[in-house]
């Protein structure tokens, strides 16, 4: 469904530092190094799978959060879920949701919710049951 998702940040090399941190664990790591044009891509190296880029926002103004912005994380573990919390938080990173089921969304979901360094709210979820997820 989607082809890519950006976000912005005022500091790159701490970005890159915190996503390589955060995301290489659970299977997302960076596939795309183009640091000359002030940019990493992140995700699955396969061709036409979704990719998770930074970068130093084009216009030259600064990056800003968006209110009510979630990035999701899919993986099929739910270790993954706590893997990408602890080092989210290791990373210098803010808890926004401690790692657990929340069946309001679906008996299943176990997700975990943070803040990166510039405010952006990520997420990883586990959407499988605890048999299949273990």
């Amino acid at each position: 469904m989607f082809s890519h998702v950006t976000l912005g940040t005022n500091d790159l090399a701490r970005a890159k530092a915190f996503y390589d941190a955060v995301l290489g664990p659970i299977g997302y790591p960076m596939i795309h190094d183009e640091s000359a044009h002030e940019t990493y891509g992140y995700g699955p190296d396969m061709p036409g799978a979704p990719s998770f880029w930074i970068l130093r926002p084009i216009n030259r103004q600064a990056a800003t959060f968006g209110n009510g912005t979630t990035i999701g994380f899919v993986v099929t573990k739910r270790a993954l879920v706590d893997r990408f919390h602890q080092a989210a938080l290791a990373a210098g990173g803010t808890c926004e949701g401690e790692p657990g089921l929340r069946p309001h969304y679906h008996p299943d979901y176990y997700g975990a919710y943070v803040r990166d360094l510039d405010g952006n709210k990520l997420c990883c979820a586990c959407h499988l049951p605890a048999d299949q997820a273990a």
